[in-house]
């Protein structure tokens, strides 16, 4: 990116924040206002914030200066925001799932953002116009499958420029293979399926890079500015390299998670998946490894990748899949410790590995009978549907 086109964007973000601080002062006044006087229906939606902006244009050269669309793009997002806090209050939702109310932004602890409408940018010769005569050269990962409605330009904690188009989703459906899959989650191994061929192993991107980091994080140690102090040219660097390398890692991670889950999706018709939220773990001896490990972000690169190409993706509920047995069905009396990574069943007496028999109970919970060990159907035979 050239320095003009940098220093356009950073002085649009600057006018973007002012206008989104303006509309947290705006709701946080109406906030006192209801409490003092209830009677009022004094709003602070997106129609009385764009008669704000549009006088406050009128008044300030400097905000006329920048481009209409992503000013406006900014109410609707804090309206979004706005919007979406009051109705998790409406609902009475626990304070930790709750979204929160819009806080301010600051000029040093906040990324860049701006979103264009289909008025506001143009696609011309491979480059990016935007409203107000920014021209970006953008590097395309892949073409565009459709016209695009609108951008979203931002830079990450790495100081990385991204582009990001919206446009229609197009289904790629693939052609059918007569095999289901059932996918367990854990800690050793990121995911144990009912095919051996299928079987995720632990990455351990962050773990590869541990030494990296640390190196970092002494660096940032030894030049931590005294508080109140601005901090150094070599704190800022070392901050910088540390923010690249887990942005590595993060890659890596989505890497590895996209291709494990586009050969699950080629080879399968219907895949089971089980329903597990991993955030717990972060409270557990386990936080690190299971952090490393991305569950979250593997179960929904799989979510994802099912839906893109037209496969039938099921969510089943964890609980006691690690009691059941696959074969007979019956429930163990007291859960298995996790040292303990061999299932025997007390009814049938059948002996497998613990993740395996999990994911043999996730395809019996979904309404599908493994016909052997792989998890697959005979050919010809109908699927049936989840009970």
């Amino acid at each position: 990116m050239s320095a003009t086109a940098q220093e356009g964007l950073e002085a649009e973000w600057g006018r973007c924040r002012w206008l989104w601080n303006e509309c947290v002062a705006k709701s946080r006044q109406v906030h006192v206002h209801h409490q003092a006087y209830p009677e009022d229906r004094l709003t602070c939606g997106p129609a009385r914030l764009d008669r704000m902006l549009t006088d406050v244009r009128a008044k300030a050269l400097w905000l006329r200066e920048g481009a209409s669309v992503p000013q406006q793009q900014t109410i609707r997002d804090f309206a979004a925001s706005r919007s979406k806090a009051l109705k998790d209050i409406k609902n009475r939702l626990p304070l930790k799932r709750r979204a929160g109310m819009p806080r301010h932004k600051k000029r040093r602890g906040s990324d860049p953002s701006l979103n264009y409408t289909r008025r506001g940018f143009r696609l011309k010769d491979g480059r990016l116009h935007l409203a107000g005569g920014i021209v970006l050269t953008v590097v395309w990962s892949r073409p565009l499958p459709a016209e695009p409605s609108s951008v979203r330009v931002y830079r990450d904690h790495a100081g990385h420029w991204y582009a990001s188009f919206v446009v229609p989703a197009r289904v790629e459906a693939l052609p059918q293979t007569g095999a289901v899959i059932g996918v367990d989650w854990g800690v050793r191994e990121t995911a144990t399926t009912t095919s051996d061929a299928h079987d995720f192993p632990h990455p351990r991107h962050g773990f590869k890079a541990q030494q990296k980091l640390s190196r970092y994080d002494r660096m940032m140690a030894r030049r931590k500015p005294a508080k109140g102090q601005p901090a150094s040219k070599g704190y800022r660097e070392a901050k910088k390299w540390r923010v690249k390398t887990y942005a590595k890692i993060a890659r890596q991670r989505q890497d590895t998670a996209r291709k494990w889950a586009k050969k699950v999706v080629r080879d399968h018709d219907v895949i089971v998946v089980e329903d597990f939220r991993p955030k717990f773990l972060a409270r557990t001896t386990m936080a690190r490894k299971a952090a490393d490990a991305a569950i979250g972000a593997t179960k929904q690169a799989l979510i994802e990748m099912g839906r893109k190409h037209a496969r039938d993706v099921r969510l089943v509920h964890p609980a006691h899949t690690t009691m059941d047995c696959a074969r007979c069905g019956a429930r163990a009396k007291h859960a298995l410790p996790l040292s303990e990574r061999t299932y025997t069943c007390t009814a049938c007496g059948t002996v497998s590995p613990r993740d395996k028999n999990s994911a043999r109970v996730m395809l019996l919970r979904a309404g599908l009978d493994p016909a052997g060990v792989e998890g697959t159907r005979p050919p010809g035979a109908p699927l049936r549907e989840a009970v």
